[in-house]
């Protein structure tokens, strides 16, 4: 459960910072292509969004796998359920880290 917690706190912060960085500029200007790619070539932003996949995924999943566990007990159940929550963060977190390495290696 401190794994929960601890995600939710750092979330929570790096988000503050996230909407914080986005209220430097108009929303719709913000949303502009070039400003979107600017934003992702931005290695310390780049990095801060990245923390943010990483800690909401960790959050997300972890959340989902103690409800799915609460539903149904058996060792087998919980296996499938921990690891399946697993693998579809990585699979998450790996797509989503996706768009920022195409746009820095010029492939966007």
């Amino acid at each position: 459960m401190k794994i929960h917690y601890g995600t939710a706190l750092a979330a929570v912060a790096l988000v503050a910072v996230h909407v914080l960085m986005r209220l430097t500029m108009n929303f719709q200007e913000s949303l502009e292509y070039e400003n979107v790619l600017a934003n992702y070539k931005f290695i310390p932003y780049a990095i801060m969004l990245e923390l943010i996949l990483v800690l909401l995924s960790v959050h997300g999943f972890n959340g989902l796998r103690v409800i799915l566990l609460e539903l149904k007990q058996g060792k087998t159940y919980e296996k499938a359920v921990s690891y399946g929550c697993l693998a579809a963060m990585i699979g998450l977190i790996a797509y989503g880290s996706r768009t920022i390495i195409m746009v820095n290696m010029g492939m966007v």
